[in-house]
């Protein structure tokens, strides 16, 4: 029985899980992004996102913890210390979890094994408008309540710009008629000359 022994094995025995599940983790936090098995991807989730929590709390403690959660060190007190700089400038400052993303990318072509890559969320978070629909419908019924003056309103200033244009293309065709009957008296008054 595998008592006390939580999680995937990953075929092989813990203290190996354990070895590459520190070693992903360390490499997922110092590239921002790693190329992995799908299940060696989801087994390290839960590691890079307590690593970050702690590191949104910024304390001694928290520093501590994660560097032992990395293997101890100089090479994890080094990451540790990029990611709570990274952290206290305000990286994941609109994010309560869910600070990684897996994109699957197909079978490997050895052995099939399914490949993802596997990243920080940078981005900041677009916040979702809520929905509720008491305010909705009220607004609805205020547009509706609005739209006739308006209607009303934009067909008068319609109907003043069509007469205005009106006007103006009687104008224009005064004047042409006008200019076309003048060039045809000269035309005549030239012809009877000649």
């Amino acid at each position: 029985m595998r008592h006390n022994y939580k999680g995937r094995k990953l075929g092989t025995n813990p203290s190996h899980t354990k070895a590459m599940k520190r070693s992903l983790t360390a490499a997922l936090l110092y590239n921002d992004r790693i190329k992995t098995i799908e299940s060696r991807a989801k087994e390290i989730r839960p590691e890079v996102d307590r690593i970050i929590t702690w590191a949104k709390k910024g304390d001694i403690h928290s520093r501590r913890l994660a560097i032992a959660r990395l293997g101890g060190g100089e090479d994890a007190k080094e990451i540790v210390r990029e990611v709570f700089e990274k952290v206290e400038q305000g990286l994941f400052a609109d994010r309560n979890g869910g600070y990684t993303r897996i994109m699957k990318l197909g079978p490997r072509k050895g052995d099939g094994a399914p490949m993802v890559i596997m990243e920080l969320c940078t981005e900041p978070v677009q916040k979702k408008a809520k929905k509720t629909a008491e305010p909705v419908k009220a607004a609805k019924k205020a547009e509706k309540v609005e739209e006739p003056e308006v209607v009303e309103e934009e067909a008068e200033e319609i109907v003043d710009v069509e007469a205005e244009v009106v006007e103006e293309a009687e104008e224009v065709a005064e004047e042409t008629a006008e200019a076309e009957a003048e060039e045809a008296a000269e035309e005549a008054t030239e012809e009877a000359a000649e």
